[in-house]
């Protein structure tokens, strides 16, 4: 694989850095987006509302292998400003969404964005990955993760304030009010997001033609695989790798539980009896809880802890903070939950490196195989949800134990599968 000269390389870490700002600002607002659409759309249950993420995250499933295959055609640079270009699209669809309050455009919208995500994830996750030495992809990946949950929890307050910041007095005062007075005040509730959403689309645009007419230069991974893996030249396909294969399981699995933990902690306070005003914050805990861990994880990575090694110890503590959300109360057990953020935080950085190490030819469409696992955060969440209509918010949490035991598999032979020793 190609390595760029340093100034390219300072240049390209800092675009990919913007992207992933990107992603963070766009992906973290559904924590929000959840609340507030039940309340905008009149849903009767949190089911309903979880159809956000699975709307935004089923996308990745559905456009993952025809991304590679986009990006096959024009490069990793043109692939991102292409998926830059998809995702305005989306966000301006929430102008009309919003004007008639309709939560089925909304989710339409959703999945466009979630559509052009999947573009720029499938191109700038192996680039990240293959653009400097592959041991330390997870400290450069980790860095991706620190712009990404800095834009999440800047979106999760600025749409906090601009969405639920009167929600608690605008529910109670809607039971109360007449047919006209409750449409027109929940017309005012849908119309404020036009705005922000007109700015994102735009901003969006910008930085299409922006990375389009810049210096990124493209890598070349279209070689055979690296030394260390040469038993793998021979591979016609990329199911022939067992450890991509399992790396795919794992990716799904996580994606789950860190989407569950990030969207469905305020709910999950509010059912709690805590007031919206107060549980609109805990999504922004659970993300510094992350960040937290990916500076750890830039500190530690490789010097300390291998990449193995890292993802293992986390999903330990994905374990014991589950467990002890289940089994405490109040505040103290959305803590466990917020707490999970730093259990998350090192697990897409050494899942990633590890799942398309050595793949050579097959890294795009390794890479978009593990895009398509991001559908875990479509289906876990909303199979929370379902649980939930028949046990406490609380307990279906359980959900989440045997997904981390399985990233504990992965993180101790799963990621050896196949390989020459």
């Amino acid at each position: 694989m190609t390595q760029t000269k340093p100034s390219s390389y300072i240049m390209s870490i800092t675009i990919i850095g913007i992207l992933f700002f990107i992603f963070g600002f766009v992906t973290w607002i559904n924590g929000t987006l959840i609340p507030y659409l039940k309340i905008a759309c009149e849903l009767e249950t949190d089911f309903q509302s979880y159809l956000v993420v699975t709307a935004f995250f089923i996308a990745y499933t559905v456009m993952a292998i025809p991304s590679s295959l986009v990006l096959k055609k024009t490069g990793y640079k043109k692939g991102m400003s292409v998926g830059l270009f998809i995702m305005a699209i989306g966000a301006i669809i929430f102008v009309p969404a919003a004007q008639n309050r309709n939560f089925d455009l909304f989710l339409v919208g959703l999945f466009i964005i979630g559509t052009g995500l999947a573009l720029l994830q499938t191109a700038s996750n192996p680039y990240a990955t293959i653009i400097g030495p592959i041991e330390s992809a997870a400290t450069r990946i980790s860095i991706m993760g620190i712009c990404n949950k800095v834009a999440g929890i800047l979106a999760g307050l600025i749409f906090g304030s601009i969405a639920l910041s009167d929600a608690d007095t605008l529910e109670v005062s809607l039971k109360t009010m007449d047919l006209a007075a409750k449409n027109a005040t929940l017309d005012e509730l849908a119309g404020r997001v036009i705005v922000p959403y007109i700015i994102i689309s735009g901003v969006l645009v910008v930085l299409a033609i922006a990375i389009l007419f810049s210096s990124l230069p493209d890598i070349d991974d279209s070689g055979d695989a690296d030394s260390a893996n040469s038993s793998h030249t021979d591979k016609s396909s990329v199911f022939q790798f067992p450890h991509l294969v399992l790396g795919v399981i794992t990716l799904f699995l996580y994606v789950g539980v860190e989407v569950l933990a990030g969207d469905t902690i305020i709910s999950y306070g509010k059912s709690l009896g805590i007031e919206l005003a107060t549980a609109r914050y805990f999504t922004q805990a659970t993300l510094v809880c992350m960040l937290v861990g990916y500076v750890i994880g830039i500190i530690a990575i490789p010097k300390y802890l291998s990449q193995s090694t890292a993802l293992k110890i986390c999903a330990w503590l994905g374990v014991a903070f589950t467990l002890g959300a289940v089994t405490t109360d109040g505040y103290v057990s959305v803590a466990f939950i917020a707490l999970l953020g730093l259990a998350n935080s090192l697990m897409w950085p050494a899942i990633f490196p590890l799942s398309i190490a050595g793949l050579g030819k097959f890294t795009k469409i390794g890479s978009a195989l593990l895009i398509m696992a991001i559908a875990g955060g479509a289906i876990i969440p909303l199979i929370h949800g379902k649980l939930v209509l028949f046990y406490s918010f609380k307990q279906a949490y359980w959900i989440m134990v045997p997904c981390y035991l399985f990233i504990v598999y992965y993180a101790v032979k799963g990621h050896k599968a196949g390989k020459t020793t």
